[in-house]
């Protein structure tokens, strides 16, 4: 399958592609998959991977090229494998990895991903996430072991519960939001915790955002905004679009 106009866009900004190789792959939650992979010679050709690295992966639905984005989870350069993670719901992406089988290959381009944490580092963390972005929660809070972290996560399922977070908990305090009014809970409850939080110099903070687009949209405004949290501290991407 080609990559149609996408890929060829892809291709103009330098996109290197790869292909992966399903070796197995477990269901962590009824709501959440993770499959495991040979990275096809990406961490190699990179030189490794860096805090919450993403790769387009490329499904096909209904004869067209579709390619969405996700977090390497537990990259291992010298093996050359990581693995996916997978929030599941409708759609191609979900169907691929709810019956993905070791052998089984899937095309990837590496275009896009970036981050480096500011300098000096930050004193203390503060997260905005749901599933999807879980993976890369995950990658953040390890990438600053022994930091002061307040994560608020989106759920929408009863079975988010027993997801797989990585915390900490001497350093970590997590906050479970119920999804309601398509997004909305979530971003009422985060302004009326984060500015006490932040206090009134967020100078030596660092403000993480990755949810659904208008309400990453809507967060990233406010803290840098309202709450004059430098640029360079407020990291926002929006993973979905609410239908």
């Amino acid at each position: 399958m080609g990559h149609g106009w996408e890929g060829v866009v892809l291709k103009l900004m330098r996109g290197r592609d790869f292909t992966f190789t399903v070796t197995g792959a477990e269901q962590v939650t009824e709501d959440f998959h993770r499959v495991h992979m040979k990275d096809g010679g990406l961490l190699a050709a990179t030189g490794g991977a860096h805090p919450t690295m993403w790769v387009r992966i490329w499904f096909e639905d209904a004869g067209k090229p579709h390619q969405r984005a996700y977090t390497l989870v537990d990259p291992d350069p010298a093996a050359g494998t990581f693995s996916l993670e997978f929030a599941l719901h409708d759609g191609v992406a979900s169907d691929w990895a709810r019956t993905a089988a070791p052998g089984d290959t899937i095309d990837a381009t590496l275009q896009g991903t970036a981050f480096s944490l500011p300098d000096p580092g930050p004193a203390r963390l503060f997260v905005i996430g749901d599933a999807a972005s879980l993976p890369a929660v995950n990658s953040l809070l390890a990438a600053v072991p022994g930091t002061p972290a307040t994560i608020w996560f989106e759920t929408a399922h009863a079975s988010d519960e027993k997801l797989p977070f990585r915390l900490d908990p001497a350093h970590h305090t997590l906050h479970r939001v119920p999804r309601r009014d398509a997004g909305a809970h979530l971003v009422a409850e985060v302004k009326e915790a984060l500015p006490g939080l932040l206090g009134e110099d967020p100078s030596d903070a660092y403000v993480w955002i990755a949810c659904d687009t208008a309400t990453t949209r809507a967060l990233s405004t406010f803290a840098r905004k309202d709450l004059a949290v430098p640029k360079d501290r407020v990291n926002a991407l929006g993973y979905w679009r609410a239908s």
